[in-house]
């Protein structure tokens, strides 16, 4: 068998999307765009590069909903008309370059830097007033008519994104970001109809996927989840399967009903804080619950790229810190040429296209 024919260069399609092989750019928070949260030209090439090897699908830098929904300087936002002419650069590039490109939407919550938000006059938020640690500021819990208002701007955004090009919208659920804070028994103390059960705990997350659902169809939505991380203080408990399967199973029960995500992308439990580690936990409950595409991430190298995409034949697998210093990374995957390694001390250096676009 040819390089060629194996499933992982082979076409798959995702949502609307045709793409020509399974190999994925993870979304990767970089901090390059501006202090106003606006996408520089650095981006616009950054991600021309990587759309270089037609037939690709990109997934962007996690971007802000709202101006209080990053707590960082230098992330992209998607909630005013320039950020979306900014982002349609973006995506004009990697149209150009024949492939396609999902956005990924953020909350971050209580992970947020509260200095950044005081001077955006913005509060430190979260499920409720746990903080991430003992040296962490207590965020203050968000209300229901806030979580009501939140939704909306998720769906606002999705439908910004698709007014700049975007293909899709994949809604950033892991990571111990906002969504995940929502999600976990250890950061979510409600005792309304937002905390308590693991219907009530699932509740927003269905509640905005179902409003994008309605404002630009299912075929351009997806969901990232990361059950077993313990990023940003979280803690999967006994066992995280319970909650997730749940979440899954919502979302199958919609595409059963003729709502079929574009697909579903879940971290995998051998990546946690950023380090590969070896572990008996395993996402596998999630391909018995859900029959769409799935996008699998995580301590991949080609051998089991290869492997596990010949296993699953809606199998796509996304890499991130490889990607960051080869661009070309699915023809030196195809070809099995050597890869160059990363440099983790250009990942979050705002201003400088050192490990960007060098």
């Amino acid at each position: 068998m040819t390089v060629e024919e194996t499933a992982l260069f082979s076409p798959i399609k995702v949502g609307d999307v045709e793409l020509k092989h399974r190999v994925v750019l993870a979304p990767l928070t970089r901090f390059r765009a501006d202090k106003d949260n606006e996408v520089t030209d650095m981006q616009v090439k950054h991600y021309g590069e990587r759309a270089a090897h037609g037939g690709s699908l990109l997934i962007t830098e996690a971007t802000m909903v709202n101006p209080g929904s990053s707590g960082y300087d230098h992330t992209p936002g998607i909630w005013r008309e320039s950020q979306i002419g900014g982002w349609k650069k973006v995506f004009d590039e990697i149209h150009a370059k024949g492939s396609s490109a999902f956005m990924q939407l953020w909350h971050s919550g209580r992970c947020g830097n509260p200095e950044v938000l005081k001077k955006l006059g913005c509060d430190l938020v979260s499920s409720s007033d746990v903080p991430m640690d003992a040296d962490s500021p207590t965020p203050r819990p968000l209300t229901k008519e806030e979580i009501k208002k939140l939704v909306g701007e998720y769906v606002q955004a999705a439908k910004n994104a698709i007014a700049a090009g975007a293909d899709g919208v994949e809604i950033h659920c892991g990571n111990g970001y906002l969504m995940d804070q929502f999600m976990h028994e250890n950061t979510n103390k409600r005792t309304d109809e937002y905390g308590g059960s693991i219907e009530n705990r699932a509740r927003i997350v269905l509640e905005v996927a179902d409003g994008i659902i309605e404002a630009i169809g299912a075929q351009k939505l997806a969901l990232r989840f990361s059950p077993w991380s313990t990023f940003g203080g979280m803690d999967p408990g006994v066992s995280p399967i319970p909650q997730f399967s749940y979440i899954v199973s919502e979302l199958q029960r919609r595409a059963n009903e003729g709502k079929q995500l574009a697909y579903i992308h879940m971290i995998e439990p051998r990546v946690i804080n950023w380090a590969d580690i070896e572990t008996a936990n395993t996402n596998r409950f999630v391909r018995d619950i859900w029959s769409g595409a799935l996008i699998r991430a995580g301590g991949y190298n080609r051998e089991d790229m290869l492997k596990d995409t010949a296993e699953d034949p809606k199998l796509l697998v996304a890499m991130g810190r490889y990607y960051t210093s080869n661009p070309d990374l699915v023809a030196k995957l195809k070809d099995n040429t050597p890869l160059v390694k990363y440099n983790r001390d250009t990942f979050y250096t705002p201003a400088t296209s050192v490990g960007y676009i060098d």
